[in-house]
């Protein structure tokens, strides 16, 4: 066997994980394809001791640290498919090789499905965002959107109104009432959005009847999807949530197949950085533990 364990993902899940098997003195790689969901924010927030910080540069560091351990290792590039079952798992990569491995844990993250509104994909990260508890610190003062893509929107709205005032867009989902709780200051739009454009304030929301809405900030919460397909090829459990499917797991982040792990947002209906990093420690120390005390 190649590796005790293999984990498909190395930004800040697979990294935690990678960590707790490197301390165990198991031989654990890391397969990474170097797209992780926040590279598009400029700075991480709310994760305790690094706040402020760019991710790019955590995961640089924690990149340093994990292979200072001599049975840890990291492999630059895509799983292109896993296969097998407990005790001889095969990764497959894009160079045509495979590695081998006991366990795996996934930790590939999701796809993020964006509406698609010109405008809105260029700033994601920026002035566009899905997090308030990540960004909505930093943005100035003014009124902050909200984009409805589900009918879970109308919470963040609510959400959100705690920051600042907010403009709720319906553009033609049907949310719940935003209204439900009234000592919000929340403003329903049902004029469908045109575009998102550059406006002093921060942006500018171009509606269908030409009229345009300046906002510091506006917030969406993207569709998504576990990432890559992984999961559902090896026979993955999922489960619905509000906005989108997600790996089933247990209380040590075992999904539904015999010796597969999964952390982070692939497994979460939502989560932060500082979750994420919780849950790869966890799927870590589960995945040693059954190297342990399972055949």
């Amino acid at each position: 066997m190649d590796h005790d364990v293999a984990i498909i993902g190395g930004s800040f899940a697979g990294l935690s994980a990678a960590m707790q098997l490197a301390r165990a003195r198991r031989k654990v790689v890391v397969v990474d394809d170097g797209q992780p969901r926040n590279r598009f924010a400029a700075h991480s927030h709310g994760f305790l001791g690094q706040d402020g910080r760019a991710p790019a540069e955590i995961l640089d560091e924690a990149r340093r640290q994990l292979l200072a351990y001599p049975t840890a290792s990291i492999v630059q590039g895509r799983a292109e498919r896993c296969g097998g079952t407990k005790g001889a798992f095969a990764v497959d990569l894009p160079d045509g090789s495979s590695l081998m491995a006991a366990r795996l844990i996934l930790a590939c993250g999701v796809t993020d499905t964006l509406p698609d509104i010109p405008g809105l994909r260029e700033r994601w990260g920026r002035t566009v965002a899905h997090c308030p508890y990540c960004h909505g610190y930093e943005i100035p003062a003014g009124s902050i959107g909200v984009l409805a893509t589900g009918p879970m929107s109308s919470h963040q709205a609510q959400l959100v109104a705690d920051w600042a005032p907010v403009v709720f867009f319906h553009n033609g989902v049907q949310p719940e009432d935003a209204h439900a709780h009234p000592r919000h200051a929340i403003t329903v739009e049902r004029e469908r959005v045109e575009a998102i454009e550059d406006d002093a304030a921060g942006l500018a929301v171009r509606l269908a009847d030409g009229r345009r809405v300046a906002l510091a900030a506006l917030f969406t919460a993207p569709r998504t999807h576990p990432a890559g397909g992984i999961a559902e090829a090896l026979g993955c459990a999922l489960e619905d949530g509000p906005l989108g499917p997600h790996v089933r797991v247990d209380g040590t982040q075992q999904t539904s197949v015999a010796g597969v792990f999964a952390a982070g947002d692939i497994n979460r209906k939502a989560a932060n950085v500082a979750i994420v990093v919780a849950d790869g420690a966890m799927a870590g120390a589960a995945a040693h533990r059954s190297l342990v005390f399972e055949a």
